[in-house]
């Protein structure tokens, strides 16, 4: 490839067989690909920055009169529609005669499907071209929401919408953790897009997917299905955290492991650690305090609780005990199948020595946990603010020599 003098210019060589392809879908897919390489760079708001670009590349090369770059142009305006010019964009004289079907299509399927737990939700639509000879095969759109962090973590679109279908039905049929089934288009929308404003502004993306290369095509397919026409259906009241933590306790679970058995000296453990549970569910999008699962259990044992928390000895031993409890007692909540529990526990089990190692090192705690910790060992109460000036005051060289 010669050395280009503009990213237009690498964007219309790479492009330079586009006319050549066969169908609507092939040259769709080409410049969802080229377009990803603008998402995946952004450092601000990638959906802004790829309308963005667009609108440049338009003006830029509004001139160019080849097959490859008339062609090029109507797919990024058919891609991205409120780019800036795209609704100028004509078709060139010598366009392929499948450049008619670019972007003609319509929805043929709306479905959801994912884990029993409500870690992660699947939206897959499948479309069809107007004319699928020039268009090109009924395809589908997958796009992976995760609700652990709130975003949509990926999408991919499937040049064959049977073969897509067929497997995930098969994958959901198998395996009894999952679920599937017909899903309202206008839910699919909405829940894609809330999400995936989220993961435009990250500062980096997930690692593995297609996110990148797929977001505008499939942002362009799903952006055709209609828009919600009734709001979410509202949630039934959650109990408070109050009335959990009583409920918990009184349960069966925590009896099945010793919690309504506790000494007065560990009663203050119990507490913390039942409280921390809440306090972490709360951080997650939705705040469901009752929505556990084994990366849920993975994010709060290995990273969150060391991160924000600063336990003593009697702590650490006690919070096992209670994860262990919260996780059989939130699956009856749920109504969770019994080896959806059976995971869990299986998995808080395995986690349970990789805790106490984290605990002991010390490696993974925030700054202000690590001096938290520092000054509980050395007999400071870090609720004592008076006390905590003057040990800063008596530590006052160390401090400045260390920063």
């Amino acid at each position: 490839m010669p050395e280009s003098s503009s990213p237009y210019e690498a964007v219309l060589h790479a492009a330079r067989d586009v006319a050549k392809l066969d169908c609507a879908l092939d040259a769709e897919l080409l410049g969802t690909a080229l377009l990803g390489s603008v998402y995946s760079v952004a450092d601000a708001d990638r959906a802004t920055a790829v309308r963005d670009f667009v609108s440049h590349f338009l003006a830029a090369t509004t001139r160019r009169r080849t097959a490859a770059a008339t062609t090029i142009r109507e797919v990024f305006a058919t891609l991205v529609p409120d780019a800036v010019g795209a609704g100028q964009v004509r078709r060139g004289a010598q366009a392929p005669s499948w450049a008619a079907q670019l972007g003609r299509v319509r929805p043929t399927g709306c479905y959801a499907y994912g884990d029993v737990y409500g870690d992660q939700t699947s939206y897959l639509v499948t479309f069809a071209y107007d004319d699928e000879d020039d268009g090109g095969p009924e395809h589908a759109v997958v796009a992976l929401v995760d609700h652990n962090i709130g975003i949509t973590k990926d999408v991919f679109v499937g040049a064959s919408a049977e073969r897509v279908l067929q497997q995930v039905r098969e994958m959901c049929a198998e395996d009894d953790l999952t679920w599937f089934r017909e899903e309202d288009p206008g839910r699919v929308r909405d829940e894609v897009d809330r999400h995936l404003a989220i993961t435009d502004g990250l500062s980096s993306l997930p690692a593995e997917g297609s996110l990148a290369t797929d977001r505008a095509l499939a942002a362009a397919r799903l952006a055709l299905l209609p828009a919600a026409t009734t709001p979410p259906l509202a949630e039934p009241p959650r109990p408070s955290s109050t009335e959990i933590s009583r409920d918990f306790l009184a349960s069966a679970e925590a009896a099945r492991f010793g919690l309504d058995r506790v000494g007065d000296d560990e009663l203050p453990s119990l507490h913390f650690c039942l409280s921390l549970l809440l306090d972490h569910a709360a951080t997650l999008p939705g705040a469901d305090p009752l929505r556990w699962s084994p990366a849920v259990a993975g994010l709060f044992l290995l990273d969150w609780v060391h991160r924000r928390a600063v336990l003593d000895m009697d702590d650490a031993a006690m919070l096992p005990r209670v994860t262990r409890a919260w996780s059989a007692y939130t699956a009856r909540r749920k109504g969770l199948p019994e080896a959806a529990a059976g995971q869990t526990d299986e998995t808080v089990d395995e986690m349970v020595p990789e805790f106490a190692r984290l605990y002991a090192t010390g490696e993974r705690r925030s700054p202000a946990t690590a001096a938290v910790a520092q000054l509980i060992s050395e007999g400071v109460d870090p609720d004592d603010t008076e006390a905590i000036e003057a040990w800063i005051e008596a530590n006052r060289n160390h401090l400045e020599g260390g920063a």
